[in-house]
């Protein structure tokens, strides 16, 4: 018996070094994709400081998610807690001394909005900018206006923990961040007149890619939660969530309230801070982009 207990505790030495190595080799190369250097050329758009900019931005950020993850202050504010040691603070991106953004010039919001880069050359590691790639120049200064005009913050920068397994996912690439997802060399989105048609809904649309990928047709978020459901496939395709909707009104109700028509609600996971400040000219635009897509079955995201 003392022969097989000392196997086995030798075993188990064995196993908890390996362990431990494992989780060494992790940290250190999820660090090293966290910190590489990604170079993208970047036109800075100028700034707008005329009236009509501030009220679009105000527009963008509020529907368009800022407000959602930032605070409608932007201050910066805890999005996700979790058990598993998840922990996500996003940064202040106010004025104030603190601010992430505080000292950013016109180049660095283009390359931070556009494509997932820091002024470093570093990557932003949650900010979904795969979502705002395609803004036009005007949206983006129109954007970039708001931010600087609200009160200076005295919030402090982005806090991320990532339990091992994520780390690990990301360090195989797994799960990519923003810049590792965007193609850099698309020029901005040309201007398209708002109006209920599936042009202007497609570019209304970008704010969805993230959760429901490129292709609309969803499945697991990369990287979120255990608890939280698989995006909803947007296409008309196997197991459509679109499908659901049969006019545009029952879509919007559901924007605005969180409910289906069938009367069940929607998870929370969902955006409906950001989703139901969206005018009802964005959202018949975006129904009839849906309705256009071409269907895919659902999580292919």
């Amino acid at each position: 018996m003392n022969r097989k207990f000392k196997f086995v505790a030798v075993i188990l030495a064995v196993l908890v070094v390996i362990a431990g190595l494992a989780a060494v080799a992790v940290n250190k190369i999820s660090a090293s994709v966290a910190h590489r250097i990604v170079e993208v050329s970047v036109i800075a758009v100028p700034y707008d400081t005329n009236p009509e900019a501030l009220v679009r931005g105000k527009h963008l950020f509020e529907s368009r998610g800022c407000s959602e993850c930032h605070g409608a202050d932007g201050n910066g504010k805890v999005m996700l807690n979790e058990s598993n040691g998840l922990y996500i603070k996003t940064p202040n991106i106010t004025t104030g001394e603190h601010g992430a953004t505080a000292k950013y010039g016109e180049v660095d919001w283009v390359r931070t909005i556009r494509h997932g880069v820091k002024p470093s050359g570093q990557p932003v590691f949650l900010m979904p900018s795969e979502d705002f790639n395609r803004l036009t120049d005007a949206d983006l200064a129109a954007l970039v206006a708001y931010v600087r005009s609200l009160p200076a913050g005295d919030g402090t920068g982005a806090v991320i923990k990532l339990p091992l397994v994520l780390k690990a996912l990301y360090a195989f690439g797994k799960i990519k961040d923003a810049a590792a997802k965007i193609d850099h060399s698309l020029p901005p989105s040309t201007p398209i007149p708002e109006g209920a048609t599936p042009e202007y809904g497609a570019y209304v649309a970008n704010m969805c890619r993230g959760c429901h990928g490129e292709g609309f047709s969803g499945g697991r978020i990369p990287g979120s939660p255990p608890h939280w459901p698989p995006a909803a496939n947007l296409t008309p395709g196997e197991g459509s969530a679109i499908a659901r909707y049969s006019n545009v009104e029952a879509f919007r109700n559901m924007l605005r309230t969180g409910v289906r028509p069938d009367g069940a609600a929607v998870n929370t996971v969902m955006p409906f801070a950001s989703l139901n400040k969206l005018s009802d000219v964005e959202i018949e635009a975006v129904f009839a982009y849906l309705k256009t897509l071409p269907p895919k079955a659902a999580g292919g995201r």
